[in-house]
């Protein structure tokens, strides 16, 4: 047992280290992250259409609601983590208020400021513990278009730039969480005549289509360079590596202690040292080293 005793250590101080690894990454990695392809519903700060202000709720908090329900999902929108494409969002009527609503986003007097979760909300409640509060990213739509007195002409191709923060993975199928995102329209000095325009009316469909592309990193691409979403699984960090390294060698180490402190004095215990061993020819010259004995020549 006293050969044992080093390893045995050795596991123990791997351990221990795992452990305090794990408190030092912290709270951070103990939150959940987005998987690839995970939903994240879009909600609006919601607005009196005659004032413009935002309204509140009973607790003088801003009141927030989902973003008008899309004519191809018949939900609202939503994007996907790191998915990017082409995406349509036809909102089915422009009533009376909405139409008022899109005058003052049009002319500026008030954004169409909306919202994302920045991480999903937690699946596991620890008992006696508050369950941490739910962060979100800001998400302005930078609608352009032109007011006309009877009518409005908008832009409604938009721009979806979303920037993630990835999660150091400790898991490999971990993604990461929204760090910023923002939308606007795209050509609106020339939606008058432009193919993504809509001349629009109080009872119209609003059809909107959005370019969606992700940064995997809060950075824009640099001069000369480029930043490319890979998807899930497409970043190695030195953390990744180092987790892999520490896991394989406390895997090594079990494997070691378990065979020398187990394995092997069970099978030395169960044959002896003779023509079975590859150790020569065995003891006294008994046998050739694999169990076979030495055949007389004639």
């Amino acid at each position: 047992m006293t050969s044992l005793s080093l390893p045995l250590q050795l596991l123990v101080l791997i351990a221990a280290f795992l452990i305090v690894s794990a408190l030092a990454d912290g709270h951070e990695n103990s939150l959940p992250s987005y998987h690839y392809g995970a939903p994240i519903r879009v909600e609006c700060m919601n607005r009196s259409s005659e004032t413009g202000e935002h309204i509140e709720n009973a607790a003088h908090e801003i009141q927030w609601i989902p973003f008008p329900i899309c004519n191809e999902t018949n939900q609202p929108l939503e994007f996907h983590y790191g998915i990017e494409g082409e995406q349509n969002c036809t909102i089915a009527m422009v009533s009376d208020p909405f139409f008022h609503l899109l005058e003052f986003y049009i002319h500026s007097d008030a954004p169409l400021s909306c919202r994302l979760p920045s991480r999903p909300p937690p699946h596991i409640e620890v008992v006696g513990e508050n369950p941490p509060e739910q962060e979100y990213i800001p998400l302005v739509f930078a609608l352009a278009g032109t007011l006309q007195l009877s009518h409005m002409h908008i832009s409604t191709h938009m721009n979806v730039l979303l920037h993630s923060t990835p999660k150091h993975h400790v898991h490999p199928r971990d993604s990461g969480v929204l760090d910023s995102a923002t939308a606007y329209s795209t050509s609106p000095l020339t939606h008058m005549e432009g193919g993504a325009t809509r001349r629009l009316v109080i009872g119209d469909p609003l059809p909107l289509s959005f370019s969606v592309r992700w940064f995997p990193t809060p950075a824009l691409p640099k001069v000369g360079g480029k930043v490319e979403w890979s998807g899930m699984g497409g970043h190695v960090y030195a953390s990744t590596v180092f987790y892999s390294l520490v896991s394989f060698c406390a895997g090594a180490v079990v494997s070691a202690v378990y065979f020398f402190g187990s394995v092997l004095p069970r099978r030395l215990r169960g044959r002896g040292l003779g023509g079975a061993t590859p150790l020569g020819y065995g003891l006294n010259g008994v046998g050739n080293g694999w169990g076979y004995q030495k055949r007389a020549v004639d």
